[in-house]
């Protein structure tokens, strides 16, 4: 079982509270080396991170405490800016007293050394894992993957079916499932698309003959890329006025897995379209050795071995 997931799982849960919301509280969490969690309010001018304690106890983290890498130049500081109003694990490493007020000493880096130790270290190629989204770049999805330890999963490993960003597919915050692709220099690699199901077990969702809704992904003099699921896309017949992006209802014109095609025919488009970051994962296990895409009739080869 992991105990290192990402930050904000421990937040609002009652043990974490108990710690957080008073002096003996924090006495206890420093004596038994507990990790816990509390917003960080404020990032001094020295980077220093302000932690808001409920008990009243000011709590800081010191900039080279904020994280691992940091006091070794490896990190950048926007790792401590970007925490602002947001979660942050801790160890509680000292407490002083001056004229009856208190302060908190905390260090996030000891969390994620733990981390690294007890959780990161022992991954594998092909482990499958938890992570959160924390923010979206042109190229790939930044998630946390434990204790604030970042990866990144590359656009091109989203999904089978393309998307021009990120956003396109995932939500800031959203709790994901990836799999772990390398290890390289202490980082970890991620992979998505592994998770969303092969070609056929995608296409048995759809039926020649139905009309079904889709997202147009590209445009071309040949034809309309047409997503049914993040891990299957169709191509539709040229039509007018239409663009990457819109919701479309298509009609299934055919079938072909020899091929792996699916013939669309587009019957109307939707201007008003919010895009649906909530997909199903067709792998629920926690280790997955080879993903194979392609149907063995198509006599294509589209797989990831780990």
């Amino acid at each position: 079982m992991n105990n290192y997931k990402p930050e904000g799982c421990l937040l609002r849960t009652e043990e974490n509270m108990k710690y957080i919301s008073s002096l003996e509280g924090l006495k206890e969490a420093m004596e038994n080396n507990i990790t816990v969690e509390a917003r960080a309010e404020l990032c001094d001018s020295s980077h220093n991170l302000i932690i808001d304690l409920p008990c009243g106890v000011f709590g800081i983290i010191p900039r080279e405490e904020g994280a691992v890498g940091i006091a070794e130049g490896l990190t950048r500081d926007i790792a401590l800016i970007s925490r602002v109003n947001k979660p942050v694990c801790f160890k509680v490493t000292g407490l002083s007293e001056k004229n009856g007020k208190y302060t908190a000493f905390l260090s996030r880096k000891k969390v994620q050394e733990e981390c690294y130790t007890e959780y990161i270290n022992n991954l594998v190629a092909g482990d499958v894992i938890e992570a959160r989204v924390t923010h979206l770049e042109q190229f790939g999805c930044f998630v946390d993957i434990g204790c604030g330890i970042p990866s990144m999963i590359p656009i091109d490993t989203i999904s089978v079916s393309r998307i021009s960003h990120p956003s396109d597919r995932f939500r800031l915050g959203q709790f994901i499932r990836a799999v772990v692709k390398s290890k390289e220099n202490g980082r970890i690699c991620l992979t998505h698309r592994e998770l969303l199901g092969t070609w056929e077990e995608n296409s048995v969702n759809f039926n020649v003959g139905e009309t079904v809704s889709g997202i147009v992904r590209s445009v071309e003099d040949y034809g309309i890329f047409v997503e049914l699921a993040p891990n299957l896309a169709g191509l539709a017949e040229v039509k007018e006025n239409v663009k990457a992006g819109q919701c479309v209802s298509v009609y299934i014109k055919a079938i072909i897995p020899e091929k792996m095609k699916i013939k669309l025919i587009i019957v109307d488009t939707c201007e008003d379209f919010s895009p649906n970051t909530d997909f199903r994962y067709y792998y629920t296990g926690e280790h997955i050795g080879k993903w194979v895409y392609a149907p063995e009739i198509s006599g294509r080869t589209i797989e990831t071995v780990f």
